[in-house]
């Protein structure tokens, strides 16, 4: 009996040991998110911005989080369909123009009015601390929000020559969300919505005559090599559009507390933050593209731009006034996003 007692003990211990080898010094793999977004990989944001952010998320779980990622609508649907995609757990994490489901999350829109925004990081900084206060516990209850920013400035491209407010009539032109179609409205224009993967079709079939991005995705787009003009603006951004990154709340809740310290380590500000200075960095480049290409840039000076700020403003009151109806003080909404951006310009 000692002798099989001493057996099994030796057997027993070589099996520990077996799996103390195969086990003990890697991390297992627990947790695969799927990672959701509408443009192609090679964009800025999912190459600058997703990918090195989902790589830092790896790396600090020591590999037990895995973040596979879906370009171009790979999981199915439409860009609109993509933050119900994240309550609904078809992703679990998406990155999305919030714009794109109209009315939805009105609190974001004060960011979209036309200049109020000047530089993309203070503009971000500024609205997730608005996020945070007047969004986080409302308008976003279903989903857990781990970054929110806006791209750089907003400009239009289009076929023909853009610099009088004049030049907007009739003029049909895409526009990104709803505030950005009420202002092209106003400025005389015929606004046409769609998601930005749209535009490209939408120019060389002649469905627009312009649309309005930033420089950021016109490389990916290839807007450059279908419009002649690019008119840009001196001083606030023409327009703005907020964006968020959102995570399946039943999958986050699932998380141990060490991965969600992972995740909460890697979201918030700072994220946001960086997704706007890197959108507003890919500006310049995709911008000498139209340049080398022998593209036209219209660059409106102050007085110029000033002209287009008045023929603007009425879209302030609009906006107030909706908002005074879904019970939101729009006018103190304005002032405390324009304070936050000065302080985040300093």
């Amino acid at each position: 009996m000692t002798k099989r007692r001493a057996f099994l003990a030796l057997a027993a211990g070589a099996a520990m040991t077996t799996m103390g080898l195969v086990a003990g010094p890697v991390h297992a793999q627990e947790v695969t998110l799927r990672l959701h977004q509408f443009l192609p990989a090679q964009a800025p944001v999912p190459s600058q911005v997703l990918d090195p952010w989902a790589d830092k998320i790896e790396a600090e779980s020591d590999g037990r989080i895995k973040i596979e990622r879906y370009p171009s609508m790979q999981l199915g649907g439409r860009p609109p369909e993509l933050i119900d995609q994240a309550i609904d757990g078809v992703a679990d994490i998406v990155w999305t123009v919030v714009g794109y489901t109209p009315g939805r999350f009105p609190s974001t829109e004060v960011f979209e009015l036309p200049f109020i925004t000047n530089g993309a990081e203070p503009a971000s900084r500024a609205l997730w601390d608005m996020f945070n206060e007047h969004m986080r516990d409302t308008e976003f209850s279903d989903v857990k929000v781990l970054g929110t920013w806006v791209h750089g400035p907003g400009l239009i491209h289009s076929k023909d020559p853009i610099t009088e407010t004049s030049d907007m009539n009739g003029v049909k032109i895409r526009g990104g969300s709803r505030v950005v179609n009420q202002l092209l409205s106003q400025l005389g224009a015929t606004p046409v919505g769609m998601p930005v993967p749209a535009v490209s079709e939408a120019l060389s079939k002649g469905v627009i005559d312009a649309t309005t991005i930033p420089w950021e995705v016109t490389s990916s787009l290839k807007v450059a090599e279908l419009v002649d003009n690019h008119t840009e603006f001196t001083g606030g951004a023409l327009y703005n559009i907020t964006f968020v990154v959102a995570m399946n709340k039943a999958k986050y809740d699932s998380l141990p507390d060490d991965l969600k310290a992972v995740i909460d380590a890697n979201s918030g500000m700072e994220f946001s933050a960086m997704g706007g200075r890197i959108m507003q960095e890919a500006d310049a480049p995709a911008r000498q593209a139209a340049i080398d290409l022998g593209n036209n840039i219209i660059t409106l000076n102050e007085e110029q731009t000033a002209a287009w700020r008045e023929a603007a403003d009425p879209v302030y009151a609009n906006w107030i006034a909706e908002m005074e109806e879904l019970g939101i003080d729009g006018q103190a909404r304005i002032d405390q996003a324009r304070a936050l951006m000065e302080k985040y310009s300093q």
